[in-house]
């Protein structure tokens, strides 16, 4: 990609060295500023400063092509180290809920039960607590930002509720493994990652799929929700044939392989918890959106998803989600085309279906969207505090306030992505109270989690070169007359992050 090829708005940034972002005296361009914001979770001095230095077409490379490592800061590597989640692999977590769901069955004096499943379930709350921690340090610290905005997207697309069966012991593997590695490579693989994880194979269900005892939830979501989208041409009878061709893919705690016919030990596939029964699998063929399959096990699993992967209504949907998100709750067609056009010429490469969204004119010619609640409460965060946090609970009880924490949808079709759904009178005194906590001092944010802790109090300087050299020229007349009439850097602080500005 060459700069001439970009949008007017990036002309302005786009030019060699130190001078990228700003001018020889330092200062901040505020439509990049708003482009980071965009495409980050929240403009920092740092990201700011790392952009000037790198220039637009190198920033957007590292961003859209990052390395495997996470390159966090030390103390937020620790953080993460430390977690149980961490340091237990995800076959040990589902073993020791079930064992001790089994326990509490044989429990039968009521208060003893009563205690028992208190315990139980405080045990593994925390495990999906640990995994939310884990994501919102990513989120705050990564280097490759983009990639963590894209992880987030594609945890909400891909959505499993945390609260049902045993996925609570599956959820930071499921983001950790099927996702993340996924977010901005080939859609085909993500698609398949999800698939094949518990997490996934539970929440919808696809674990009780077999010959005979047909369950159609999994299929049906997977077009509707995952790939085609509603009204894109599929058929019931096409959620029933895809039902059949995904018997038999589910999950077995079981080290030991299951007892199979000579016949059919060849096409058992495990992988993990991961487990593809031929004893359970519908062997028929099948007719799924106008293509015979042939009944031969897991292959006609491979088979269904390229066919869906490779659909013009695949790239249309995936590209219009992707728009929603990004640009506007109802993005513009031309937008949507070009990237579909991306998604079908590159068999469905996401960092390039990005990239064609980021050069289109329609995107730099949108306004920012108002901000749901991840990207709200984080980019506060972030444009807050350089230094590490200690404590991520106050952020996950704020998402929880502000109705949208991790993992806690209990419908497949995941958080909405249209403003309306954030921007009521409710959500915006709960923002506002966030901000007065942020503002007035660090809420939490440096009291280490565990009993006795103390907390470090601090409040943010918000009032800083980035905010005179850049921020401030973002800002209506209205929101430069609050901020003048502030008693204090606190108020000052809690009356930015309330502002209408910030929210978008």
């Amino acid at each position: 990609m060459r700069a001439a090829t970009l949008p007017i708005l990036f002309a302005s940034v786009a030019v060699l060295g130190t001078q990228a972002l700003g001018d020889a005296r330092g200062s901040y361009d505020p439509r990049t500023l708003r482009l980071l914001d965009r495409l980050t979770f929240g403009v920092t001095a740092s990201e700011a400063d790392r952009f000037k230095q790198m220039g637009l077409e190198r920033w957007l490379d590292y961003e859209l092509r990052p390395p495997l490592a996470d390159d966090l800061p030390a103390p937020a590597e620790q953080e993460i180290d430390a977690l149980a989640i961490s340091q237990k692999p995800m076959a040990a977590l589902v073993a020791d809920f079930t064992a001790k769901s089994k326990a509490l069955r044989t429990i039968t004096d009521p208060d003893l039960k009563t205690a028992a499943a208190h315990a139980f379930g405080q045990e593994f709350n925390d495990l999906a607590k640990q995994a939310a921690a884990r994501e919102i340090l990513r989120d705050l610290y990564s280097p490759y930002q983009l990639r963590e905005v894209m992880t987030w997207f594609w945890l909400n697309h891909f959505n499993v509720f945390q609260a049902k069966g045993d996925i609570r012991a599956t959820i930071a593997d499921y983001e950790d493994k099927a996702i993340r590695p996924h977010a901005l490579g080939r859609f085909r693989d993500l698609i398949e990652a999800t698939l094949r994880h518990p997490a996934m194979l539970r929440y919808l269900d696809n674990f009780q799929n077999a010959a005979g005892h047909i369950n159609e939830n999994y299929a049906r979501e997977i077009m509707e929700l995952h790939t085609m989208g509603v009204g894109s041409g599929y058929t019931q009878q096409d959620v029933q044939e895809l039902a059949r061709i995904l018997t038999g893919v589910g999950i077995d705690e079981n080290p030991e392989s299951p007892h199979l016919r000579p016949d059919l030990q060849g096409e058992l596939v495990r992988d993990g918890l991961f487990e593809f029964n031929p004893a359970r699998h519908d062997y028929g063929d099948k007719i799924f959106l106008g293509h015979r399959i042939k009944g031969r096990g897991f292959a006609e699993v491979e088979e269904a998803l390229d066919i869906l992967t490779r659909s013009p209504a695949t790239a249309r949907h995936i590209s219009r989600e992707l728009a929603m998100y990004f640009v506007a709750d109802d993005p513009p067609q031309p937008l949507v085309d070009k990237m579909s056009a991306a998604f079908l010429s590159t068999d469905g490469d996401i960092a390039a279906v990005l990239r064609a969204m980021i050069e289109a004119p329609e995107f730099d010619s949108s306004a920012p969207k108002f901000k749901d609640p991840v990207r709200y409460v984080l980019s506060a965060v972030r444009l807050a505090y350089d230094k590490v946090i200690l404590n991520t609970t106050p952020i996950q009880n704020w998402l929880s306030r502000l109705g949208e924490s991790p993992c806690g949808h209990e419908t497949p079709d995941g958080y909405s992505m249209i403003s309306a759904s954030w921007d009521g009178p409710g959500q915006l005194a709960v923002r506002f109270e966030i901000a007065r906590q942020i503002g007035w001092g660090s809420a939490g944010l440096f009291k280490p989690d565990e009993p006795g802790a103390s907390d470090r109090p601090a409040f943010p300087l918000l009032e800083n070169a980035l905010y005179f050299d850049g921020l401030k020229q973002i800002l209506k007349p209205a929101t430069l007359s609050a901020l003048a009439e502030a008693q204090s850097p606190q108020e000052w602080n809690a009356l930015f992050l309330s502002s209408p500005e910030f929210m978008r």
